[in-house]
């Protein structure tokens, strides 16, 4: 069925779309439209030594995401770009639904990890990290020592 374009992308959804707390704080993602946030959907799985993430992430290729480590959070950046050429060899492009623009995520995974710790790869849509647990050593408490005389 073939919807008026003042309905936007979805009636249905856009429609019974009820706000939440979480829509006053929704940035503009242009990449993947309003519903951009049902994106990077992560799976954590934590095991007696180790974590492990398998973030999706459809449509890109492992030149077109980053991880960064900073002050113990681990930042997830995919970032998509797309040529806006709009003709093809068989005719005019009428419409075309790919965008470009990138989107983040980050986790808190402590400050003893390092970036040797983390173990990256991607398969299939989907990264998949694996983060030991660590902890900082910790500061030996300082003693005074009582001088006598």
């Amino acid at each position: 069925m073939l919807t008026p374009s003042i309905f936007g992308e979805n009636l249905l959804d856009d429609w019974f779309d009820f706000p939440s707390f979480k829509d006053f704080e929704r940035p503009e993602k242009k990449l993947y439209g309003s519903h951009a946030d049902r994106l990077m959907k992560t799976d954590v799985k934590e095991h007696e030594d180790r974590f492990e993430l398998d973030v999706e992430l459809p449509g890109f290729s492992k030149d077109e995401i980053g991880l960064e480590l900073s002050d113990g959070y681990l930042m997830i950046k995919a970032a998509k770009s797309h040529n806006e050429d709009k003709s093809d060899k068989e005719g005019k492009i009428i419409r075309q639904e790919r965008f470009a623009g990138a989107m983040q995520r980050t986790f808190y995974v402590g400050d003893a990890v390092t970036e040797e710790d983390i173990k990256a790869s991607f398969k299939d849509g989907i990264l998949n990290l694996t983060i030991p647990k660590k902890e900082k050593p910790a500061v030996p408490e300082k003693k005074t020592i009582m001088i006598e005389g």
